[in-house]
């Protein structure tokens, strides 16, 4: 069984991200060193904590990390994992991972925030990531910023709060989604299984 790592930023209860992979299909652990990273068939960076904090933490392994995700080791990326894959944040200073050219931006004041609760997907751009996921599918939220691509053709799902915005990002064996597939239920364990999918390939 292909083993999956889930990065530990040291905040937030990370057990239900690997109970929802385990469910998929996936052998899930979780990590905290540049070894655990080396060895993953995945990885998953969880949606718990704040862009600097979590950046603070990736440090040690983010050359790891990189080098991993070039090399085509599949990467999620949930809610602030997401945000990560990003240059920057308004959240807070710190240099992102840099996967994309792009900055997250603070949800607009004109609606609750954190956006908390369950809301629709729009497919914009079909993905493996999405198979058998119908349009308008509910998923859970729980966040106050959102991720803006300057590469619009990564965008594979939007969602309305307040503005559209980015709710689910794919290019070539990095995904991700600024929803809790692991608090979605059926829905978000569909698409955990067409991870896992990607991943044994």
């Amino acid at each position: 069984m292909a083993n999956a790592v889930i990065f530990d930023y040291g905040m937030g209860n990370l057990l239900s991200l690997k109970t929802a992979l385990e469910k998929a299909g996936l052998n899930a652990s979780i990590g905290t060193t540049a070894e655990d990273i080396a060895k993953a068939d995945a990885i998953a960076l969880p949606g718990v904590g704040s862009f600097t904090a979590a950046l603070e933490r990736l440090d040690t392994v983010k050359e790891t990390l990189q080098t991993k995700v070039t090399d085509g080791t599949p990467l999620l990326g949930i809610c602030l994992g997401l945000q990560l894959f990003f240059e920057s944040s308004e959240e807070g200073p710190g240099e992102g991972l840099a996967f994309f050219v792009g900055r997250n931006y603070q949800l607009p004041s004109t609606v609750k925030v954190p956006h908390m609760g369950w809301n629709t997907l729009d497919i914009v751009k079909p993905n493996e990531l999405f198979d058998g996921v119908k349009e308008d599918s509910y998923v859970y939220f729980v966040h106050s910023l959102y991720p803006v691509p300057e590469d619009k053709s990564i965008v594979c799902t939007t969602t309305e709060y307040g503005t559209t915005f980015t709710s689910a990002v794919a290019s070539k064996n990095i995904y991700g989604t600024q929803f809790h597939p692991e608090k979605s239920g059926d829905i978000g364990i569909k698409i955990l299984k067409n991870f896992a999918k990607a991943v044994k390939r």
